[in-house]
């Protein structure tokens, strides 16, 4: 049986904020002697509002009066009642996510209509969500290579690297197309970022708000942004301006990118640049900036993949509800149920196949992707999990999980671990064990989930075997 739901997804980015409306079509996809497994079938973007420059209070607040009147003018022009709809997400990323009030227009707005997830994307992640938005992720499993999506909005460059379907890196850039903004009447500047004012500096260009500011040192910065893009993807040996920009981790650049992908809303600039006749039409640098982009040796060194969505790749669907029940094989230390809007923090196989403090260090490097400037927030660990574990591996597994998870640990939060295969009470006994069973643990199996997923586990049933969940996956219209 077949059954249609509404959702929306709500962006609300450093330069915009944005609306799609879509139509999804779940269907139970298991035979008749199985768990159900309800899956989404057909997703259909039905609306997409206007694209809005994000209102702000100040240079530290955002205006969430202002956005939520967006949002209601944009379901008023779309016919539909908060009520019509099923699902939804609301996700603040970009420099908008460092607000001081993100959480709380967060919350305010998810209260426009259902159950929705609520998240603001600290950079890694908003890299993940942007490049499944942009399809490198399935470029890259059909092609089975190496693609790398860089999503180049206002404020940031995320970028995400793929191969074979998963995510194997990440990284985030003070490169964007509102680090500089211009009075197009008269080319005097009315904002820099203090770090591209550090870069003008060190290429003896002086920028201040109010002056004017002349078009060749326009071109000059951002043909040294569009350069830095091309240290951080190893086409040229790093310099220390970009570090000056990165604003996590750097890439390993231990594996060899073939394909690239942008997103964001330069992206539309660097694809179709003979398109604007003015340079600053947006009152920034955007444009200019494509432009350096669409020169730059990244051309040529890679093969260009153009998505089918650009400016709209973080969210062009929205939340979508997976109902699942978990496996009859699970540990919770505590009645801590529900728990809800638990991000995934997924290990790929390759992670998996690690040693102990290998992979400890990989699970503390994936726990930073989700780490947010106000601290850390609750994530679900993810894996598949070896069958038929020896007692060794088992003990060995769960040292790894309890090291890598260290800063999760110290907060009072319960411990969260999903597996695929069928060893989670096991697992968990064992963890909750070495924990001096002093921490709550909930582990459940029998569940496939993906980085950028949102979990919901409801409370037990069936005396405790099994418990209600919901996968919460961010519906991106290929």
């Amino acid at each position: 049986m077949k059954e249609k739901i509404l959702s929306v997804g709500i962006d609300i980015g450093t330069s915009t904020t944005q609306l799609v409306f879509s139509n999804l079509t779940i269907e139970n996809t298991a035979s008749a002697f199985s768990i159900p497994k309800i899956r989404i079938v057909d997703k259909k973007v039905i609306y997409k509002s206007e694209i809005y420059f994000t209102p702000l209070r100040s240079a530290i607040e955002i205006d969430g009066e202002s956005v939520r009147k967006i949002i209601e003018k944009e379901y008023k022009r779309a016919r539909i009642q908060p009520e019509d709809v099923d699902t939804g997400a609301v996700i603040i990323t970009g420099e908008t996510a460092r607000k001081e009030n993100a959480s709380m227009v967060l919350n305010k707005l998810s209260g426009l209509a259902g159950d929705f997830v609520v998240a603001t994307a600290g950079p890694d992640l908003e890299s993940i969500i942007a490049g499944k938005g942009a399809g490198a992720d399935l470029l890259s499993k059909t092609k089975r290579s190496i693609v790398a999506n860089l999503d180049i909005g206002g404020g940031t460059t995320n970028i995400s690297v793929f191969k074979d379907g998963e995510i194997i890196d990440t990284t985030c850039l003070d490169i964007g197309g509102r680090l500089i903004k211009i009075n197009p009447k008269t080319m005097r500047l009315e904002y820099i970022s203090e770090k591209i004012k550090k870069l003008a500096e060190k290429m003896r260009i002086s920028l201040e708000v109010n002056k004017e500011i002349r078009i060749n040192d326009i071109k000059a910065i951002t043909n040294r942004m569009s350069e830095i893009l091309e240290e951080v993807l190893g086409v040229k040996e790093a310099t220390e301006d970009l570090n000056l920009l990165l604003t996590t981790k750097d890439l390993k650049r231990n594996y060899n990118i073939e394909y690239i992908s942008f997103s964001g809303g330069v992206a539309d600039c660097t694809y179709e640049e003979d398109s604007y006749s003015n340079n600053f039409q947006y009152g920034d640098i955007g444009i200019i900036l494509g432009k350096s982009i669409k020169d730059s040796i990244l051309f040529e060194k890679f093969s260009i993949y153009k998505p089918p969505e650009t400016i709209r790749a973080t969210v062009v669907g929205a939340g979508s509800h997976t109902t699942d029940i978990s496996g009859s094989t699970i540990t919770f230390t505590k009645d801590i149920f529900p728990l809800k809007n638990i991000p995934i923090l997924k290990l790929s196989e390759e992670d998996e196949k690690l040693n102990y403090q290998s992979l400890s260090q990989r699970i503390k490097e994936k726990v930073e992707w989700f780490n947010l400037d106000n601290g850390n927030q609750q994530v679900a660990l993810s894996l598949k999990g070896v069958k038929n574990l020896s007692f060794k591996e088992l003990q060995a597994m769960a040292e790894s999980i309890i090291a890598g998870m260290k800063e999760i640990l110290n907060l009072n939060i319960p411990l969260i671990v999903v597996v695929e295969n069928d060893i989670a009470k096991a697992l968990g006994q064992t963890i909750h064990r070495y924990l001096g069973y002093k921490k709550d643990v909930v582990c459940i199996d029998s569940v496939r989930v993906e980085n950028g997923d949102f979990i919901d586990i409801g409370k037990p049933l069936a005396n405790g075997r099994v418990v209600p969940i919901v996968i919460k996956t961010l519906a991106f219209g290929y």
